[in-house]
């Protein structure tokens, strides 16, 4: 499911990524991301997400366990955000339909990230919150194997394209 939205290997792949609160999930896909591919802008918000706040303390250990810095200010979804970006990826069903309702502007960019690579799955990341480091660890490890996803599906065919200029 979910078209395969493909730029030119010049243009810049716009993505957001959208939980709850912007404090576990979408500020780990947002790091992981950044750190995987930096030709791709990369932007996270929460439906409910306080302003200003911090990422959990878990998520920000798991993201350095791995050799991933990252600074981090919680942000709640806004109109310009859902403008901006190519592609809109939630991790639940939940955070996809709220999006979709509230923004007329997100229809036909917005998925969840499992509905968006891997459609055979559940459609919902693993929410860590309130969890232990271990916890935080799985849901680092499913978004990790979902973004090497997410690129291979982005940039397929981008080699191809490269060598024909």
């Amino acid at each position: 499911m979910g078209t395969v939205l493909r730029k030119s290997v010049r243009d810049i792949m716009k993505i957001y990524f959208v939980c709850t609160g912007n404090t576990c999930r979408s500020p780990m896909a947002e790091a992981i991301l950044k750190h995987k591919k930096s030709t791709f802008e990369v932007k996270s918000a929460g439906i409910y997400a306080l302003e200003g706040g911090r990422i959990s303390e878990n998520s920000k250990i798991v993201l350095e366990n791995e050799n991933i810095h990252f600074n981090h200010t919680t942000r709640q979804v806004k109109k310009e955000d859902i403008e901006w970006a190519d592609l809109i990826l939630t991790m639940t069903t939940a955070h996809r339909d709220m999006i979709l309702q509230l923004f007329e502007e997100a229809k036909g960019k917005t998925y969840t990230l499992k509905e968006y690579v891997a459609p055979y799955s559940s459609l919902d990341v693993s929410d860590p919150y309130g969890g232990d480091i271990h916890t935080y660890t799985q849901t680092y490890e499913e978004l990790n194997r979902l973004i090497d996803d997410l690129i291979n599906k982005i940039t397929k065919g981008e080699e191809d394209d490269e060598q024909e200029l």
